[in-house]
């Protein structure tokens, strides 16, 4: 239970910050990733405690994969370390950290090698026969537009020469029964989506924070969620 007016079905997580977070104290950028880590596992244990029911956090975009290459290197070290880490604890339900909780992973998967693929897959298949209150997606690898790309091709090759609909669409995208994103969170006080969940997000409300990723905690996501009880959603319509 929760003392929040109103609570989101779906919060999205933009995590901004890690590299500006790290330089501010002059350290290494992979210091920041490796403090963003940690408040990821925070923010699942918040949105667990506060009865969100689904949480997807931009972890690598498709872009990223622009950046140099000892810090995508340092990036992948770090997932790996972590998957280790997450799987160990959903299997010995340590800290209880994850429990009632499911791990998904969106994104283009062909990208990360085949020890990346299991290690994904064996997260993915903790806790499926359980109880969930929290199904966090973790999106890596993930371009919006690529994601919608890839559902129009499915489409086209299944039914050749018929026209598609936006139902089509959504039943083809990375996690098709994953409700739309309520609210999106980003934070270090940008104020774009950056291709993150571009087909799921045109309803959703945005929010903007100051703080840096690692800095984010329970509090944050409280005055976020306060700000999104506060609003109207129309949907297209009317507010009456």
């Amino acid at each position: 239970m929760t003392d929040l007016p109103a609570v989101p079905e779906h919060i999205g997580f933009i995590m901004d910050g890690n590299g500006r977070w790290a330089s501010s104290r002059g350290l290494p950028r992979s210091f920041g990733h490796e403090a963003g880590a940690k408040s990821f596992e925070n923010t699942v244990g918040s949105c667990r405690k506060l009865g969100i029911r689904y949480a997807t956090f931009y972890a690598f975009s498709t872009e990223n994969r622009s950046r140099p290459k000892e810090e995508i290197e340092a990036l992948m070290s770090l997932f790996d370390r972590y998957a280790e880490d997450i799987f160990r604890r959903i299997k010995t339900d340590e800290r209880k950290t994850y429990e009632n909780v499911r791990i998904r992973f969106i994104g283009d998967k062909s990208y990360f090698s085949e020890k990346r693929r299991k290690a994904i897959a064996d997260i993915e298949n903790l806790n499926a026969d359980k109880e969930i209150r929290l199904t966090v997606c973790i999106a890596l690898n993930y371009g919006g537009r690529n994601e919608i790309v890839n559902a129009v091709n499915a489409f086209v090759a299944e039914n050749p020469g018929q026209k598609l609909t936006e139902n089509d669409i959504s039943a083809r995208l990375y996690a098709p029964d994953v409700p739309p994103p309520d609210l999106i969170i980003r934070t270090a006080g940008e104020m774009r989506l950056s291709n993150f969940l571009l087909w799921q997000a045109a309803y959703a409300e945005f929010y903007s924070t100051p703080v840096f990723w690692p800095d984010f905690s329970e509090k944050d996501l409280r005055e976020a969620i306060e700000s999104f009880s506060m609003r109207t959603r129309k949907f297209g319509g009317i507010s009456k």
